[in-house]
């Protein structure tokens, strides 16, 4: 049986792919700042690595809600947030502080997912 986070994580990671790509090959011709280009490409690939860390949360530490729920925050936040401003940053300026709350929320996972495990792993060969 999947659990939620887990098709979560791998919607997640599939629309990274195409974001990335629309980003990579859709936006070049709408949005002429490298540095919005850039932020795109941050976008994508921060939720790439946490729909994987979100998958490994899943299988690795099941009950530790506090570490997949925190990468599900982040990554909608973080990434979310920096799509909307580079598409429309006027639009979506109070989007500006939701991104480092995105990146807390992604620290705090990798935290979480630390403190989870402690004594769980200590004695076998990663």
């Amino acid at each position: 049986m999947s659990s939620t986070f887990w098709m979560i994580g791998c919607l997640s990671g599939a629309s990274s792919v195409v974001l990335g790509a629309f980003g990579a090959h859709g936006l070049k011709s709408r949005i002429d700042s490298p540095a919005r280009l850039a932020n795109w490409h941050t976008a994508a690939q921060y939720q790439l690595m946490h729909s994987v860390a979100l998958l490994v949360a899943d299988q690795a530490a099941p009950k530790n809600i506090w570490a997949k729920s925190l990468f599900t925050a982040g990554i909608t936040m973080f990434s979310g947030s920096l799509y909307l401003l580079v598409l429309d940053p006027q639009r979506f300026k109070l989007m500006g502080p939701v991104t480092p709350l995105g990146g807390t929320c992604l620290i705090g996972g990798w935290i979480a997912l630390a403190i989870g495990s402690r004594g769980r792993i200590a004695g076998s060969r990663l």
